[in-house]
């Protein structure tokens, strides 16, 4: 089952680019585009620093296909 996420859909949310969020989460901004477009997935240590930036639980930004969004 493919990772998911609404990484793209939060940080418009909070105006940020993706070189805004790659500087707060310590990632490039391709790291962050490829997370996005789900052709890359984010170690547990990344996935837990997006986490924070959006004052969410990793299960709410990240999810697998198939399963139900929180």
């Amino acid at each position: 089952m493919p990772l998911e996420n609404r990484l793209k859909e939060l940080r418009a949310a909070k105006s940020l680019n993706q070189q805004e969020l790659g500087a707060l989460v310590g990632a490039s901004r391709q790291t962050i585009s490829l997370i996005e477009r789900g052709d890359y997935n984010p170690s547990i240590t990344l996935a837990l620093r997006i986490a924070k930036v959006f004052d969410k639980p990793v299960e709410e930004i990240f999810f697998l296909t198939g399963e139900e969004e929180p």
